[in-house]
């Protein structure tokens, strides 16, 4: 499912990543573990087609991150470490828009949505607007963005960063999430 091989990442004179390979198979999941400036947060960036590698490749669901980054981002649900959100919106209007933006069939679309935000437990806070949300329902919310198309990859960039314990708590339980 993702494949990278001998990634390299350059930022000027500085390398970020250097020499990365590995290969995921379906039903894997795995963390990604260093300290800061460790590269992970870049890997993760070429992965989900944001950036292209300095050297190397990368292909998720089969599909090469340079040269089919479309592809990539339909197969891939992405939380970025800060995951943008549209505080004016109400978290349904926000999880509509990115269903549509997903190209998710106008005649699934009420489902795909309904689906995430109960797999994110979101039911309570779906009509309300999402800067009046916690932190951790914020989080939910990004969860529940990189859900709403289905992805046969799921990439999730610090998902409890910040969060108090009984935050990390919920969202470790969320139905879907691993119990490793």
């Amino acid at each position: 499912m993702i494949e990278v091989e001998s990634l390299t990442q350059r930022y000027g004179a500085y390398t970020a990543v250097r020499d990365l390979s590995f290969a995921l198979q379906p039903g894997e999941v795995v963390g990604f573990l260093g300290p800061n400036g460790a590269g992970k947060t870049t890997t993760l960036k070429v992965i989900a087609a944001y950036q292209a590698p300095s050297v190397g490749t990368a292909r998720v669901a089969g599909h090469d991150v340079v040269h089919e980054p479309l592809a990539v981002r339909r197969a891939l649900g992405y939380l970025p470490e800060h995951c943008p959100l549209y505080e004016e919106m109400r978290v349904r209007d926000f999880l509509t828009w990115v269903a549509k933006v997903r190209q998710v069939d106008p005649a699934e679309r009420a489902a795909a949505i309904k689906d995430a935000v109960g797999r994110c437990r979101l039911e309570d806070v779906v009509g309300r607007p999402i800067s009046e949300l916690s932190k951790g329902y914020r989080q939910r919310v990004g969860i529940a963005q990189a859900l709403v198309h289905a992805p046969r990859v799921l990439v999730l960039d610090e998902p409890t960063h910040g969060l108090d314990p009984n935050q990390v708590l919920e969202i470790r339980e969320l139905p879907g999430a691993s119990r490793r």
